[in-house]
């Protein structure tokens, strides 16, 4: 259910507008002062703020400013009895959502609630579409290894050369392949990935190199493949260490001769497609075990660039976790969070398995259980797991 935070001094005010929203299914706490309200503000979390202006120790505009310059997204709609037009406008202007004269129109009050919660909703909903959509992340650290890999990027990125990206899973291979790709001279055109892990072997051939009408029981209609959707830009084949051998014979020809069959179909389409790869696999393994073929491997590596797990890049962890908490922050709509020098180090000294997707995940976490600033308590309680 929504929770409201109301904030004013007059306790018969508090009590009418928490009777009135808890009528109307919301959660509603209170705070008898600015400074109350903003301890609770800080500690709590909150869809809407209902805020008098007049009020001892810290105002509503005091308040307000404070709530502002916290980055959140929380609207805060003020209230008061003495206030005029001059008052409502500088409200506005300092951040306000609206601001409404006591006595407040009980019908006006819940549309206001009801428009901040849906603006509310809209801002979160244009942030995820705009991270999705937006530029290729940095690539985090000052390792020696991180700055060898950004240094091989520089130098590849511009030729076609195909490139064989290895580590282990969470370490990072996807973001080396996109700026690969956002650093070619195909930035423009499609960078199409593939997650052959994903995709059942019966189907990675129509995956990724399309199909006819008719080529089997369940195809009612051509199918256009990854090949020919990534044609003039770049084709990221994830996990190739588990892609079929039959699929490996084809994508060997399809590399060689730059062009493709669909499944079902009888003619050739050449395609223009610079071919990225990454496993957690040792190929060469693989090869030996006879489930890679040597053939694919060498045409896939002319370039290698291993991703170091982020146990090898301990000293890349503080960047990481201050990254983490920026986008997490600005994801939620609340006020950055800080993690205290034990809690980091405590964070640097862990065993990290699942590399930068834990470490992201982990974070997240501490984010929304912790208090205003990680502690190390909450690392021992929320990330080291008991024995």
């Amino acid at each position: 259910m929504p929770n409201i935070l109301i904030i004013d001094d007059e306790k018969a005010i508090r009590n009418v507008l928490k009777e009135i929203l808890a009528n109307e299914g919301f959660v509603v706490e209170e705070a008898a002062d600015g400074e109350e309200g903003l301890k609770k503000f800080g500690a709590g979390s909150y869809d809407v703020v209902l805020c008098d202006i007049k009020m001892p120790k810290l105002d509503g505009i005091e308040f307000l400013q404070k709530v502002m310059e916290s980055g959140t997204d929380i609207p805060v709609i003020m209230i008061s009895g003495h206030g005029n037009i001059e008052t409502a406008v500088d409200a506005v202007k300092k951040g306000a959502f609206d601001y409404i004269a006591k006595p407040p129109d009980l019908n006006r009050l819940l549309i206001t609630i009801r428009n901040a919660m849906d603006k509310t909703v809209l801002v979160k909903e244009t942030r995820t579409l705009k991270r999705k959509v937006a530029r290729v992340q940095d690539m985090i650290g000052e390792s020696e290894a991180i700055h060898k890999i950004k240094e091989t990027i520089e130098k590849v990125a511009p030729t076609d050369a195909r490139v064989l990206i290895t580590g282990d899973n969470g370490s990072g291979k996807e973001l080396v392949a996109r700026w690969l790709h956002a650093k070619s001279n195909r930035a423009e055109a499609p960078l199409v990935e593939v997650n052959c892990a994903a995709i059942p072997s019966e189907l990675i051939e129509s995956e990724l190199f399309g199909h006819e009408k008719g080529s089997f029981t369940s195809a009612i209609k051509q199918r256009i493949g990854k090949f020919e959707q990534a044609n003039g830009g770049t084709l990221f084949l994830d996990e190739i260490g588990d892609m079929s051998l039959s699929a490996q014979a084809k994508v060997l020809r399809a590399l060689q001769e730059g062009k493709i069959m669909r499944v079902g179909g009888e003619k050739e389409i050449a395609v223009d497609v610079r071919v990225v790869a990454a496993t957690n696999k040792d190929l060469l393994e693989e090869v030996n075990q006879k489930h890679f073929r040597l053939d694919l491997y060498h045409r896939l590596s002319v370039i290698l660039i291993h991703v170091p797990s982020l146990n090898e890049r301990r000293a890349d962890i503080p960047l990481l976790a201050d990254r983490f908490l920026t986008d997490i922050a600005e994801e939620y709509g609340q006020a950055k969070k800080q993690i205290d020098q034990k809690a980091l180090q405590t964070l640097q000294d862990h065993d990290w398995t699942g590399n930068i997707r834990e470490l992201r995940n982990v974070v997240e976490r501490l984010v929304i259980l912790s208090g205003k600033e990680i502690t190390l308590e909450d690392v021992n309680n929320y990330v080291i797991p008991p024995r």
